[in-house]
């Protein structure tokens, strides 16, 4: 009788016993996705660092729906938490306990460019919506229904936001609710999406675990996202994936879907040589020579800059280049320059900022980066996170800032955006990329925006 005695090891112990933390979640760009480098995404990412803090290793088990995720949550020997994008509703408090919020998201009602925009609930009577199974916005739509009973909807458990932001791209459907990250994150593929109004208020999302009695698990899940809040590194995740979502806006993305296909084509070959040559990525090198001059070889500046990587004829001459309008010259003079700048950087600076350092460093100067690194040490900022760095550079321009710097004015703002849109570039050249570089057709340089399926999520750059 005495074993009745022994009382059941809580959840955090069973972890920690058992030394792995199995968690669901989705398989999406927003959540958790698997590149030709590993496994990576938002969700990902923060439920990795958990796993890291218990000292235990990480298990990632995808969910086929939510339906299927919130069962499988706390079967035995199952997953004991989910971090999958996921807002608290009544049904899904009967189903599990939820965390502290990490990231605020509002519904967004989607329609298709061209098509009449509705403008509140009452429009979207009479329409083809599609929304996910089991999501907290066909709770929504569910309760609309009861005020406005000319709502019809579908709920598919066969797709994933992607799919769904494809579908209304596509006419297949006329609108769809999906979480405004989520849209950020992959309306540059769709050209056609359009944002009619957002319904309802910012919700939050939270990492979920199974209902009961047992709070040992969650308690450690609170203490962990109460501290990557406070030493900033929630918010380095969220500027790497959402930070620099929606910088092109509709017509960019639609002109730079076109020149993708028209122009990059003839100067490939060259990124990818001056890239292996170098040691850098060529589709960030084929992302500078967009933002300088929209892969055109033969532009000039205002300021007398030239040529596709917009070098001055001083750098030119300085990476041995005799002619800045040549385009194959211009490429490898642009990469010679990049690397020179990287490896030239503190040696304290890491990646992915020594990626972003070098980058700002280019459009502005190393000077200029050196003070503006200063001002955020000054600050009790960290001189070695562009995340903190970046809100130091646009203080260049402002004479009570750059009057205290060594190398005085500078325009700060640029060097921002500068890097802000080669990072939405890159975001786009890498998944555009993927299936070639995945596949037998390197040799194939014709390069497009696919449709997205499930299979071959949005890649993040791995810098």
């Amino acid at each position: 009788m005495l074993g009745a005695c022994v009382e059941k090891p809580s959840t955090l112990e069973r972890v920690k016993e058992d030394g792995v933390l199995r968690v669901i979640t989705r398989n999406s760009p927003a959540t958790y996705f698997e590149d030709r480098n590993g496994e990576t995404g938002f969700e990902y990412e923060l439920v990795k660092r958990f796993a890291d803090d218990l000292g235990v290793e990480l298990k990632i088990e995808t969910a086929d729906n939510l339906d299927d995720l919130f069962t499988q949550l706390g079967q035995p020997d199952g997953p004991v938490l989910a971090a999958a994008g996921l807002v608290s509703s009544e049904n899904r408090l009967q189903q599990a306990k939820f965390s502290h919020p990490y990231l605020e998201v509002t519904p967004q009602i989607i329609y298709r460019n061209g098509q009449s925009r509705p403008t509140s609930a009452a429009d979207l009577a009479g329409k083809r919506i599609t929304v996910l199974k089991g999501s907290s916005h066909a709770e929504q739509l569910a309760e609309l229904k009861k005020q406005y009973p000319g709502i019809e909807y579908e709920e598919s458990d066969a797709v994933e936001v992607v799919d769904l932001l494809r579908m209304v791209d596509e006419g297949q459907i006329d609108l769809t609710l999906v979480d405004s990250n989520e849209v950020a994150m992959n309306q540059v593929y769709f050209p056609n999406v359009r944002v009619a109004f957002d319904l309802g208020d910012a919700r939050s999302q939270r990492w979920a675990v199974m209902a009961g009695e047992d709070n040992s698990l969650l308690n450690e899940i609170n203490a962990y996202l109460d501290k990557v809040e406070k030493n900033g590194t929630l918010q380095r995740l969220k500027d790497r994936y959402y930070g620099h979502v929606d910088v092109l806006g509709y017509v960019g993305a639609y002109t730079f879907a076109q020149h993708l296909q028209q122009r990059l084509p003839k100067y490939e070959k060259f990124f990818k040589e001056a890239a292996k040559k170098e040691g850098v990525d060529w589709r960030l090198l084929a992302a500078m020579g967009y933002q300088e001059s929209l892969w055109q070889p033969t532009v000039t500046s205002k300021t007398g800059v030239r040529g596709l990587m917009m070098l001055t004829q001083n750098t030119a001459q300085a990476m041995g280049v005799a002619n800045r309008l040549d385009a194959k010259q211009s490429i490898y003079g642009g990469a010679k320059y990049l690397a020179l700048i990287k490896s030239e950087l503190d040696d304290d600076i890491q990646e992915p900022d020594r990626t972003w350092f070098a980058l700002a460093a280019y459009n502005v100067g190393g000077g200029h980066l050196d003070d503006a690194r200063k001002l955020a040490k000054k600050e009790g900022l960290n001189p070695n996170k562009w995340l903190d760095v970046k809100k130091m550079l646009p203080r260049l321009a402002q004479k009570q800032w750059y009057s205290k710097t060594r190398y005085g004015y500078a325009r700060g703002g640029e060097p921002v955006h500068f890097v802000a849109n080669i990072r939405r570039y890159y975001d786009i050249l890498t998944w555009a990329t993927q299936p070639q570089l995945e596949g037998d057709q390197a040799a194939d340089s014709t390069l497009h925006i696919p449709g997205i399926d499930k299979t071959k999520p949005k890649e993040e750059p791995q810098l």
